[in-house]
């Protein structure tokens, strides 16, 4: 939707061309990490946009492709998507609703964008936040979420958006959580696919201040 308020070329050359690039780097790096146990795009994660329509800054749905991607190929069936960027993913929520071989874990800031109730009924695993959350109730929370989903799902694959608009000071995720707090996030994550030797791909989503860079980078 924003997209439209740009001179066409403006748009393909700084924004959608670009995305191309994300969402590609993204279904490579689904399969290496297939190949290797884990991988990372340093971009992608776009999960406000569905196979039918591109939301909130995502053109392109990314998370579904990777989904379609590997199953036509014949090498996964069943995913699990975790998806800790502040804002509900609402694009991969209403592309997987009734999808058996699909589980969907979403912590996010109930007050903020999208607020799409319909996608919700894609979630099996949701832990919804309040503004300022800070780390101990968050982290309390992703882990409850986290062991809850393992208990009833075993994926052969995990995609994990991993959004930083967490962090304390975004000016659209509208969280209190620390630098500390993210790198801990991502620990729980790890720890508990790789115990399980199931591959993850890690996808960068949301984060809108200078500082996200260098606690991504940590």
């Amino acid at each position: 939707g924003f997209l439209r308020f740009f001179p066409s070329r403006l748009s393909r050359q700084l924004v959608l061309r670009p995305m191309l690039y994300q969402t590609g780097g993204s279904l490579l790096a689904a399969r290496a990490a297939l190949q290797k146990g884990w991988a990372i795009n340093l971009g992608g994660g776009f999960h406000h946009a569905s196979h039918a329509d591109g939301q909130g800054f995502c053109p392109l749905a990314d998370i579904s492709l990777i989904i379609k991607n590997l199953r036509q190929a014949g090498l996964a069936q069943k995913f699990m998507i975790i998806d800790l960027d502040a804002h509900q993913g609402n694009g991969h929520g209403r592309d997987f609703i009734g999808d058996d071989d699909v589980y969907v874990v979403d912590v996010y800031n109930a007050d903020i964008y999208p607020r799409d109730g319909f996608a919700k009924q894609g979630i099996d695993q949701a832990a919804l936040l309040s503004s300022f959350t800070g780390d101990s109730e968050y982290l309390q929370k992703v882990t409850n979420a986290l062991d809850a989903a393992f208990g009833a799902f075993e994926p052969d694959m995990v995609i994990y958006a991993a959004g930083t608009d967490i962090l304390a000071g975004d000016p659209l995720g509208a969280l209190d959580i620390s630098a500390a707090g993210v790198r801990a996030r991502d620990v729980l994550v790890f720890d508990r696919v790789l115990a399980r030797s199931v591959p993850v791909v890690m996808l960068l989503s949301g984060g809108y201040q200078k500082s996200n860079a260098g606690v991504i980078a940590d």
